[in-house]
């Protein structure tokens, strides 16, 4: 099949816009749609450190090395890496080894904060005595060292490799549940003491266009998938907007464009709440302990740590 602009094989079929594109019209077209939406959002601005949260996964490892493709050059921008190990045997290795090689290609700062280091414990033993989905708690430890690490390493903003396909199937959860409260969250309204800024240069592009791009600028890819990665309502409703998506091409996009929408209503109901600093580690909260103290305290009568010690945070 011939691209659609050109005379040269077409290597992707769009098909929510019903286009072929050859390799240099795909490319083209990947680069443009990151500096729209990093423009649209004002996500990279003069004077920005930005940290990048890199897993060492295919998503994260694209979009490491296109942010520095792309804005590598300027002079008033800095870049570095921050990869949390969770304490994954069989799992983390792997992408730890790719995420040292992509900072070492691009020639930025990396820096790595594990479970074990922050938490005494690796998420291998804390699924073993936990009470909840082995995601509940890496979730909230994820995010909880990204914003930590992100700002004692002076970052202003930090870059995540979220897509459009986890945009939306985040938005439809939340509708699902009726938790607008998170639903608001997704569109920051300000920046708030404490929490770094969190930007989604690939907010707008599909995972397989991500993929795609990666395979054709030769990045090292890794396709193995999280051994705790079943979280059954958002695999359900991952699999209806894939099928949504089958069906009726451009679903996807539709349903951002739908949070959009809704982003001035959703301001004005549910504004966005002051912040607190937890009682125990000074981190930003809306209640008086954060939701990673909260995970430590139930954990804390129910492992076991080398020594005796308690499960406790610590200084990175």
């Amino acid at each position: 099949m011939k691209c659609s602009y050109c005379n040269r094989e077409a290597v992707y079929y769009q098909r929510y816009s019903g286009k072929h594109l050859c390799r240099k019209h795909f490319t083209d077209f990947f680069e443009k749609k990151i500096r729209t939406v990093v423009k649209k959002y004002k996500m990279i601005e003069t004077g920005d450190r930005i940290a990048i949260a890199l897993s060492g996964g295919k998503d994260s490892t694209t979009l490491t090395k296109v942010l520095l493709e792309l804005y590598g050059d300027r002079r008033d921008l800095e870049f570095l890496a921050i990869t949390i190990d969770e304490g994954i045997e069989g799992y983390r290795e792997k992408t730890l080894k790719i995420a040292k090689e992509i900072t070492r290609s691009v020639g930025i700062e990396h820096y790595i904060a594990s479970f074990e280091d922050n938490f005494s414990a690796k998420l291998d033993e804390i699924v073993k005595v936990g009470e909840k989905l082995p995601c509940s708690y890496c979730g909230v430890f994820r995010k909880y060292l990204l914003n930590k690490s992100a700002r004692e390493l002076s970052a202003n903003k930090l870059a995540t490799a979220h897509n459009l396909d986890d945009e939306s199937q985040t938005i439809l959860m939340n509708f699902i549940n009726a938790d607008i409260d998170r639903l608001a969250r997704l569109i920051p309204q300000r920046d708030q003491e404490g929490l770094i800024r969190r930007i989604k240069p690939f907010m707008e592009l599909y995972e397989k266009e991500i993929v795609t791009y990666g395979f054709l600028k030769g990045y090292p890819m890794i396709f193995d998938e999280c051994p705790y990665s079943y979280f059954p309502v958002r695999a359900f409703v991952r699999d209806f907007i894939y099928e949504l998506e089958r069906k009726y091409p451009g679903r996807k996009i539709s349903i951002l464009r739908s949070l959009e929408k809704l982003a001035e209503s959703l301001r004005i109901t549910n504004p966005q709440i002051e912040l607190s600093k937890c009682k125990i580690c000074n981190e930003p909260t809306s209640q008086d302990l954060c939701q990673a103290c909260k995970l430590v305290n139930e954990l804390e009568n129910k492992i076991s740590i080398e020594h005796n010690e308690k499960l406790s945070l610590i200084k990175i």
